[in-house]
């Protein structure tokens, strides 16, 4: 192929590139301890680094201890935590990649079971297991479904806080390495429950109409914006849609978008739905390949607007036709990478844009170059 794929093309966004189109999304681990990252969490985003996408996404970080999902989730609240990061951060650009974090907090679902637990409350035999809980927050005091615990409501002074501790995280994420930080505002978590009708019922400068519900995530934005410096980037997730003809629908999403770009941001990263029940709960409740690349792709034609489409896109001509049809900018492999840490390079192969190993490290590249010259098993085109 004479021209470089989309899917392999470089993105430069404020002062920094990336080597190619190819994100590792944030995916949670539950595997910390006290908020620290441990060495299960260098080795797992480490290979995708090797593995040749152009940007790493750490999984959901929480401003405030409270904030957790769960008793394993990592976090940036102390100094402490900072070091965990870095080699996380410092790996990843060694290798090429661009290291970013996501920054959240998990609000109304915080202190959740460990997903092989069961995803839900805690109950017993989580507390046998050394997970207390603490009492979760929200915009209001509604629970996330029958059986989940009910929520404190914020209070204004409690948001202060809050937003005061996104600044803190975004600080200590810069310490640490990183280069892009992402604000989590979907799949039900706190900046989304503020954001859904649904569960915002606040009365407020928080609630009610669509400017007041939007206006935390706009604050975190600003002071977020306010310490990451101007030529770094800034990203969002968005719960494009709650999947309720009474909830959050695209065009609040683009509404929103408008606002966060005004504010300094600089990527869009489309999800869906988890409003209510587990994150991961699809708001069409069907899940086909690319099922919300239309989110993406709806902000990026009526804003201009740079995109990140995620959700089931699993192989390397997807990728590029949704990046053809100018549907996104930036393609998101999830759990496909957990199959397959080296999606990026056998992508590139498969679009025949690396029939010589040159994108792979140098340290793989050389080896397999040279099994491809001697081995008549192995046929140009094919993945390593």
């Amino acid at each position: 192929m004479s021209e470089i794929p989309l899917l392999f093309s470089p993105l430069s966004l404020r002062g920094i590139t990336l080597r190619n189109r190819v994100v590792i999304p944030p995916m949670c681990q539950y595997t910390a301890h006290d908020g620290h990252l441990e060495d299960w969490h260098l080795v797992h985003l480490g290979r995708f680094a090797t593995g040749g996408a152009g940007l790493i996404i750490t999984e959901a970080t929480a401003v405030q201890k409270s904030g957790r999902i769960t008793h394993g989730c990592a976090g940036l609240w102390c100094d402490s935590q900072i070091p965990g990061h870095a080699r996380v951060a410092q790996f990843a650009l060694r290798a090429g990649a661009i290291p970013a974090v996501q920054l959240g907090h998990a609000g109304r679902k915080s202190g959740m079971q460990r997903p092989w637990f069961g995803n839900g409350p805690l109950t017993e035999d989580d507390f046998a297991r050394g997970d207390m809980p603490w009492p979760p927050v929200g915009p209001s005091a509604d629970p996330v479904d029958d059986g989940w615990p009910v929520p404190q409501a914020l209070t204004t002074d409690d948001i202060a806080r809050l937003i005061e501790d996104y600044a803190a995280a975004a600080k200590r994420a810069l310490a640490a390495g990183y280069k892009i930080v992402e604000i989590h505002g979907a799949h039900g978590y706190l900046v989304h429950s503020f954001l859904s009708p649904l569960s915002n019922k606040r009365n407020d400068a928080y609630g009610g109409s669509l400017e007041n519900r939007m206006r935390l995530a706009l604050e975190i934005t600003e002071a977020v914006r306010g310490v990451w410096p101007d030529d770094l980037p800034l990203f969002f997730r968005t719960s494009a849609v709650d999947g309720d003809p009474q909830g959050w629908s695209l065009d609040d999403t683009v509404a929103l978008a408008r606002e966060l770009a005004a504010r300094g941001v600089d990527v869009l990263d489309c999800s869906s739905g988890g409003i209510a029940g587990p994150a991961t709960s699809s708001a069409s409740g069907k899940r086909q390949p690319g099922f919300q690349v239309p989110y993406a792709a709806r902000v990026r034609r009526d804003l201009g607007m740079t995109t990140m489409a995620v959700g089931l896109i699993t192989h390397a001509e997807q990728a590029e036709a949704i990046l053809a049809a100018g549907e996104a900018d930036l393609i998101a492999v999830g759990r496909e990478a957990l199959v397959d840490p080296a999606w990026a390079l056998h992508a590139a192969r498969a679009l025949e844009h690396d029939l010589q190993f040159e994108t792979y490290p140098e340290q793989y590249g050389w080896w397999l170059e040279r099994r491809q010259a001697t081995s008549e098993f192995f046929r140009p085109g094919e993945p390593a």
